[in-house]
């Protein structure tokens, strides 16, 4: 939302540049994951819930204070970049608070609900995704005539986009201190974690997680920058789609985070394995699709492939949260099922609910280096015109001739569209990474989690219990 407008307030960036920017807070809250989950039997979740949102008021004041300051506007462009860089890091911290919170939450309900309780308190984190790519479009725009945000590049008010969620932090605060409860035998200590990164059941639900939760939040933040760099002609004949670009991507994260509760109930009824596979087979298909709307320049039909994939990911976010308690529920039995026992192996899926989530959540990270990476060509030859461009237009400035400095402006607007028309294609190579890799997901959520017979013998197989 802020990278597609960096522009609006005299900020240029290459396009595999403003994919860092949208990449890097993903990276960051992918590393906090953990930590922040060993912070809740650490301080209680009602202490550490209060001082992890006090934190969010540093990058929101950052993005309020900084970013559509004159001063930086005025800085070179790597300045510009590093700076950027480091303000989007910062917005990192709020990625911890969703691994915490779904820690904690496990100790709160028994086997049978928690697929639903994991969905419902997921899916209400990741509607904030959706709700500040709806509302902040709309607030950077306040006071800005309805004429004008029509055109191509027009002002806007990114301080709003910062201080507007100031009062909502305050309020989440208030709420944790005044609301929220510590539970004593949420008890996720450095053992468990080290006992649960030995099971090969943690790491082949992260990479699993990967698929679901990474695709969510890594289409997230990348899709209004494909579209707008893979449908300029139909951006160009829907001006009010080009302005609230932004806005195509709360529709697909509003269906992700409906999407997720549901996937953990369907979970807690017929099994997540088999909401799992059914999720990563149509991702699959749904790819193909998109693939050839990029292809054909049909922006309903990828838009629409993309929906579906939304949908997809966010139930199979809730299915595979809700498979960790049951596979280690089951291991639990094997090893005895008695009350010990069976806390240990609680304790062991919490610590691997925070691995997966950190694994999961470097997802959306990697989503977003395979678009900039496919990208680079594209990024490249505009690099190139646009110097060469800019070079003549400075040219003709210094010797005065306002008509030759015009008629450079004119050709290197030209020159760029022409450059974005031949590569429009851009996204295709990473779309048939994903699609590979949603293959790939379906094959290890068959051999692990509904194949009868084991893999193999250091990864026990779970079936018959229909995690």
């Amino acid at each position: 939302m802020i990278a597609i407008n960096l522009a609006n307030v005299g900020i240029t960036m290459s396009l595999s540049e403003l994919f860092w920017l949208t990449a890097v807070p993903n990276l960051v809250g992918s590393f906090l994951r953990i930590p922040y989950t060993f912070a809740v039997p650490r301080f209680g979740g009602r202490i550490w819930t209060l001082f992890s949102a006090a934190l969010l008021l540093i990058p929101s004041l950052l993005l309020a204070i900084i970013v559509p300051s004159g001063w930086l506007a005025d800085q070179a462009h790597d300045t510009q970049f590093w700076i950027l860089l480091a303000v989007a890091a910062t917005a990192g911290v709020g990625g911890g608070n969703f691994s915490s919170s779904m820690a904690n939450i496990s100790f709160f309900y028994p086997e049978k609900h928690k697929g639903k309780a994991l969905g419902l308190n997921a899916a209400g984190g990741n509607l904030g995704v959706a709700v500040s790519q709806l509302v902040v479009p709309l607030v950077i725009i306040i006071g800005v005539p309805a004429a004008a945000v029509k055109a191509t590049q027009h002002e806007v008010h990114l301080a709003y986009a910062g201080l507007m969620w100031l009062p909502l932090i305050i309020v989440a605060m208030v709420g944790a201190w005044f609301y929220m409860d510590s539970l004593s035998q949420a008890k996720s200590d450095k053992q468990s974690y080290a006992k649960a990164a030995r099971q090969p059941h943690a790491w082949i639900m992260s990479i699993l997680y990967i698929g679901t939760f990474g695709s969510f939040i890594g289409y997230s933040f990348a899709l209004p920058l494909v579209i707008k760099n893979t449908f300029p002609e139909f951006l160009g004949k829907h001006p009010f789609i080009a302005t609230y670009l932004a806005g195509l991507g709360f529709v697909g994260a509003l269906i992700g985070s409906i999407a997720r509760p549901i996937g953990g109930w369907l979970a807690d009824r017929i099994g997540g394995a088999k909401v799992t596979l059914a999720c990563f087979l149509g991702m699959g298909a749904f790819t193909l699709l998109a693939i050839v709307g990029v292809q054909q320049h049909s922006f309903p039909l990828f838009f629409g492939a993309f929906c579906a994939i939304f949908a997809l990911a966010g139930a199979g976010n809730g299915s595979t949260y809700r498979m960790i308690p049951a596979i280690f529920a089951t291991l639990g039995k094997r090893e005895g099922g008695d009350l010990a026992t069976r806390l240990d192996f609680k304790r062991q899926a919490a610590a691997v609910i925070g691995i997966a989530g950190a694994i999961g959540a470097f997802g959306g990270f990697l989503i977003q280096v395979v678009f900039r990476q496919a990208s680079l060509g594209a990024t490249v030859e505009m690099g190139k015109a646009t110097k060469a461009g800019q070079a003549l237009i400075a040219k003709a400035t210094e010797a005065g001739d306002s008509a030759a400095a015009a008629a450079a402006k004119a050709d290197l607007v030209a020159t760029k569209a022409q450059i974005a028309a031949a590569h429009s294609d851009w996204s295709i190579p990473a779309l048939w990474v994903f699609l590979a890799a949603y293959v790939v997901m379906a094959g290890m959520t068959w051999a692990f989690y509904m194949r009868r017979s084991s893999v193999s013998s250091r990864v026990p197989s779970v079936a018959e219990a229909s995690v």
